[in-house]
């Protein structure tokens, strides 16, 4: 069942490839998102044990609020949620939710979605540089959501700790939801498939061609050969197809580290 889906989408992509690009960025990025709604409770939960709950977090202040009050770019007052903002807690407990899940989300649209082979490097670079920027942004725009919807799950319907909990999400799934349409542009051009090696180069690069001149060198070297074989055993597509998912997950492992094995 697996391989027809796989056969069908892989026609899907030779059909629509924007349609099915675009596809597989958004069920990746949901995937994220879900990771981020997973980890924040736990994150939330440790750091709220710790004295940086009552150390605010305010920088770089713009303008003010509605109520005259001063507006910072990133405001975290100290306190617990909502008569606090969470202090350098809460701020600490959202940016390492964000950062582990971006991580995550850079190496699988990369590997996945776009299926670049350009620099890593390059392309780390500018995705670091375009986080930052859409961090600021985002936190930016948080100042305008966040407060109201904080106070109308815990103060104004009641909900407690569950409305802590449904706001939390609430925040996530907007900051996730900022994210994803900035960020698709930002990987169409930061990912890019360069042209693949020749065969015969890759060839040159993977194999060498050893010329044996001494008769005992050649006979040592078919008896090694000959003793390999009898302790081989023929491996079908079949075989192949259904070996132990351990060992296919190690076969991926070992895969992605044949440069440096």
């Amino acid at each position: 069942m697996i391989h027809a889906i796989r056969r069908k989408w892989r026609e899907f992509e030779r059909k629509r490839p924007n349609v099915a690009q675009f596809g597989m960025f958004f069920l990746l990025s949901n995937g994220v998102t879900v990771l981020q709604l997973a980890l924040m409770p736990l994150l939330k939960a440790a750091f709220n044990n710790t004295s940086l709950v009552e150390k605010a977090f305010q920088i770089w202040p713009i303008g003010s609020n509605l109520d005259g009050s001063q507006y910072f770019i990133f405001d975290y007052p100290s306190g617990e949620l909502p008569l606090g903002g969470g202090g350098l807690a809460y701020f600490l407990a959202v940016q390492i939710t964000i950062g582990i899940a971006q991580i995550i989300n850079f190496f699988a649209q990369r590997r996945i979605t776009f299926r670049a082979n350009n620099s890593v490097a390059k392309a780390a670079a500018w995705y670091v540089v375009a986080y930052i920027l859409i961090t600021i942004g985002a936190a930016a725009a948080q100042g305008f959501y966040k407060a109201p919807i904080y106070n109308l799950f815990i103060d104004s319907w009641g909900w407690g700790s569950a409305g802590e909990t449904a706001a939390d999400v609430i925040t996530m799934i907007i900051n996730s939801a900022i994210a994803f349409w900035i960020f698709f542009p930002i990987f169409k051009v930061i990912f890019k498939r360069e042209p693949e090696q020749p065969a015969a180069d890759k060839a040159d690069d993977l194999e060498a061609e050893v010329v044996l001149l001494h008769p005992r060198t050649h006979r040592l070297m078919e008896r090694a050969f000959l003793a390999d074989l009898e302790c081989s055993r023929e491996v079908t597509l079949d075989d192949w197809r259904r070996r132990p998912w351990l060992q296919k997950w190690f076969g991926r492992i070992a895969l992605r580290a044949r440069y440096w094995l």
